[in-house]
C-alpha cells in the first residue's frame, strides 16, 4: 500500500516535476500486442484498467510535447497537465479497429489542450480567437524562431507559407509582442512611473455626482440660450431654421423656396444669416 501511494504522489505534475519525470519513464511502453488487448478491452468491454493501463504507458509521451511548448513562459507542470487531458480523450475515442498505434492517434488530442490552455493563459486579452488565428499563433512562433523578427521581404515570406494576408502577419505579430499591465501598477512602480498606470487615466468618471450635475447644468444652460437666440429671430427665419434643423422630417432648400416664392439660394442665405444672428445671441447670453 505504501508502495501504491507513493506512486500515486509521483504521478502529480505539480507536486514535484524531476520525480514524476522520473516515475513515468520507469512506466514500461505498451507493446502493439498488449495495446491492442487492452484497447479492445476498453473499447468493447469498459474496462477501465485498460484506459487507466493505456494512459500511464503514454504519460512519458506527454512530457516530450509539453517540453516543446516551454517557450510560452508558462509553467511546465500546468502544459503536462493539460496534455494528460487530452491523452485521456485520445483513450476515450480510441478504436482498436483504426489500424494505428495510441501515440499516432493521441498526438492531435494532446496539442489540442495544450493549444488551448497557452491561448487562455498566455495573456490577459486574447491573442487568438478563430481557427485561422490560432493556427498562425503558433506558426509565426516557429518561424519567428528562425527569423528573430520580420521585415517586409519576411513577412510575405511568412504570409504566403501560412497562407493569409501580410496584414493578418503584422497583426498578430503586434498582438504577440505586446504585454499585459497591471491596472494600478507594479508593487514595485515609484513615484517617477507610478503615473503611468492605467488607474491614473481610465478612471470612469460618467457616474461621478459632481460630473453629472455639471453637465446637467450645462445642458439646461445651453437649451436656454438656444431658445432665447432663437425666439430674438423674425418668424420666417425661426420657421427656416426649426424645419431645416429642428424637425423630424427636415426640410430641403427648395421646399421652402417653393413655399415662400424665392429661389433656393435665398433661402440658404436667409439661413446663414439666421445662424450667425443665433452664435452671437448664444455668445452674448
Amino acid at each position: 500500500m505504501g508502495t501504491a501511494l507513493q506512486l500515486s504522489q509521483n504521478l502529480v505534475p505539480g507536486a514535484n516535476l524531476e520525480s514524476y519525470i522520473q516515475t513515468v519513464n520507469q512506466i514500461p511502453v505498451l507493446s502493439v500486442d498488449e495495446e491492442q488487448n487492452l484497447a479492445q478491452r476498453f473499447h468493447e468491454h469498459g474496462d477501465l484498467e485498460a484506459a487507466r493501463q493505456m494512459v500511464l504507458s503514454h504519460l512519458r509521451f506527454v512530457v516530450h510535447i509539453a517540453r516543446s511548448y516551454s517557450g510560452y513562459g508558462l509553467a511546465q507542470a500546468d502544459l503536462i497537465q493539460e496534455g494528460n487531458v487530452g491523452l485521456m480523450k485520445a483513450v476515450k475515442r480510441f478504436n482498436p479497429e483504426y489500424g494505428v498505434r495510441l501515440v499516432s492517434f493521441a498526438v492531435h488530442w494532446i496539442k489540442a489542450e495544450i493549444h488551448e490552455f497557452i491561448l487562455r493563459n498566455w495573456r490577459i486579452v486574447k491573442v487568438a480567437t478563430t481557427k485561422a488565428q490560432r493556427k498562425l499563433f503558433f506558426n509565426l512562433r516557429s518561424s519567428k524562431k528562425r527569423l528573430a523578427w520580420l521585415n517586409s521581404d519576411e513577412t510575405e515570406a511568412v504570409a504566403k507559407d501560412l497562407g493569409v494576408e501580410p496584414r493578418v502577419v503584422r497583426e498578430m505579430e503586434g498582438r504577440m509582442t505586446s504585454h499585459d499591465a497591471a491596472f494600478d501598477g507594479a508593487m514595485e512602480d515609484d513615484e517617477d512611473s507610478g503615473w503611468q498606470a492605467p488607474v491614473h487615466y481610465l478612471d470612469d468618471k460618467r457616474y461621478d455626482p459632481a460630473s453629472q450635475l455639471e453637465q446637467a447644468d450645462w445642458t439646461q444652460d445651453s437649451t436656454a440660450r438656444l431658445t432665447a437666440a432663437l425666439t430674438d429671430l423674425d418668424e420666417r427665419s425661426q420657421d427656416i431654421l426649426r424645419r431645416r434643423w429642428l424637425s423630424e422630417n427636415k426640410a430641403t432648400l427648395h421646399d421652402l423656396a417653393d413655399e415662400y416664392g424665392v429661389s433656393a439660394e435665398r433661402i440658404r442665405q436667409i439661413e446663414k444669416n439666421a445662424m450667425k444672428k443665433m452664435r452671437k445671441g448664444m455668445a452674448a447670453a
